[in-house]
């Protein structure tokens, strides 16, 4: 455990990046995008996807592990686009596509899961994640909808 700005912090190597457990709360106080919970989750997801796929099997590099990352990829960058669209409408659109890409990685990761290249308690604790990102985008979603309606 390392203390970085005042936050404890294990880290872990994942490929030749150093990353820590703590990293997505150094966001909280940038602008744009960074203030959004829902990219803050989504990036932490992102961030896991990376370090459990790291030991799948070579000769998923350029299949499932590859496709695993660019799924979990597009659910952040989608919010990133969208919220620097220049209408809300723009806006919805590409949180709608962050949505499928979301859903598209619930499949790939059971999937994996299936394949006994994720373990159990790690396809759980991506789950758990993905599932509050999905309510998430939800609500967003849902609040953008409102807002256009009005």
């Amino acid at each position: 455990m390392n203390n970085v700005s005042g936050c404890q912090v294990s880290e872990y190597q994942v490929s030749e990046y150093q990353v820590s457990e703590c990293q997505v709360s150094k966001y909280q106080d940038k602008k744009g995008y960074k203030k959004l919970k829902v990219w803050q989750k989504a990036q932490e997801f992102v961030l896991k996807i990376y370090e459990y796929t790291y030991n799948f099997p070579k000769e998923e590099m350029f299949g499932l592990t590859s496709q695993i990352r660019r799924s979990a990829l597009s659910v952040t960058a989608n919010i990133v686009e969208g919220q620097a669209s220049s209408s809300k409408k723009e806006f919805l659109n590409f949180l709608n596509i962050s949505n499928r890409s979301l859903v598209e990685t619930e499949y790939l990761l059971e999937t994996a899961k299936d394949l006994k290249y994720l373990l159990e308690e790690r396809y759980i604790r991506l789950e758990d994640l993905r599932f509050t990102i999905g309510n998430m985008l939800y609500g967003l979603i849902r609040s953008i909808k409102n807002k256009i309606k009005t």
